[in-house]
């Protein structure tokens, strides 16, 4: 398969944002009852993710996607059920398909997060392909 190139539209500065309520099953409670209910780490990045994925979704080449590949972020403060946060996301390097995004994760004016992700642009349909068990 040839290299996938990542499209005109997607230049790097473009942001995203996602912003939602902790909720009981994004705690560390949820895993193990023995553990507090605050805010996890892997709910957090899932919400910087959804942030990448909307940084650039308009500018994706029909018939894409991203993926993340890599992930390097800091969990910086602990967070109770209900708390808001917002996950944003700006679009630092484009390298072919090759993605880099600089992430955070505010609740209010606090940080609790930030970091980079990583994604790469693939296609949709070999994804799935791989969904359907093919």
């Amino acid at each position: 398969m040839s290299a996938i190139s990542a499209g005109d539209l997607l230049k790097p500065g473009l942001t995203g944002r996602y912003e939602a309520d902790v909720r009981p099953e994004w705690t560390r409670a949820h895993y193990d009852k023995h553990l507090p209910a605050v805010f996890s780490t892997p709910a957090m990045i899932g919400m910087m993710e959804g942030a990448c994925a909307n940084a650039i979704e308009a500018a994706l080449p029909p018939g894409t996607f991203s993926v993340g590949t890599r992930i390097e972020v800091d969990h910086l403060k602990a967070l109770p059920v209900g708390a808001h946060v917002v996950a944003s996301a700006r679009l630092a390097e484009v390298n072919g398909q090759f993605l880099v995004f600089d992430v955070e994760a505010h609740s209010g004016a606090v940080l609790i997060g930030r970091g980079r992700i990583f994604h790469a642009v693939v296609l949709l349909a070999r994804f799935e392909s791989i969904a359907a068990g093919a």
